[in-house]
């Protein structure tokens, strides 16, 4: 059974940092996309961010150029490296992965909190 675990979310202040890890119980290249999802209170799922196989990258409007998602692929990890943190930002954060490039989303992780005030 494939498993996705989340580590790393926490409280921070407006304008600070944090990196969520993502590891799985796979090789990482078994799957064909994964990403990063967030859920704030009373709001729906929305994309943060998604790495195909092979490389490219795809980020939401809202985060583009404060986070970046890279992978460690001997360690099966994937990371978000957040900055400049804002309260919008916000929110539960999941791992996913999916075996095409497009689609659904076959796994996905437990969920870290990530929690921006002062």
């Amino acid at each position: 059974q494939v498993q996705l675990v989340e580590s790393g979310g926490g409280l921070v202040q407006p304008g600070g940092s944090l990196r969520l890890s993502c590891t799985t119980s796979e090789n990482m290249f078994s799957f064909g996309t994964m990403g990063w999802y967030r859920q704030a209170p009373g709001k729906q799922r929305e994309l943060v961010a998604e790495a195909r196989r092979y490389g490219s990258r795809v980020y939401a409007d809202s985060v583009r150029g404060r986070f970046t998602l890279s992978r460690d692929n001997p360690k099966n990890t994937m990371f978000l490296q957040m900055i400049r943190l804002k309260p919008e930002d916000t929110g539960v954060y999941y791992c996913g992965a999916r075996t095409g490039d497009t689609g659904t989303w076959d796994y996905w992780g437990q969920g870290t909190q990530v929690t921006v005030s002062s």
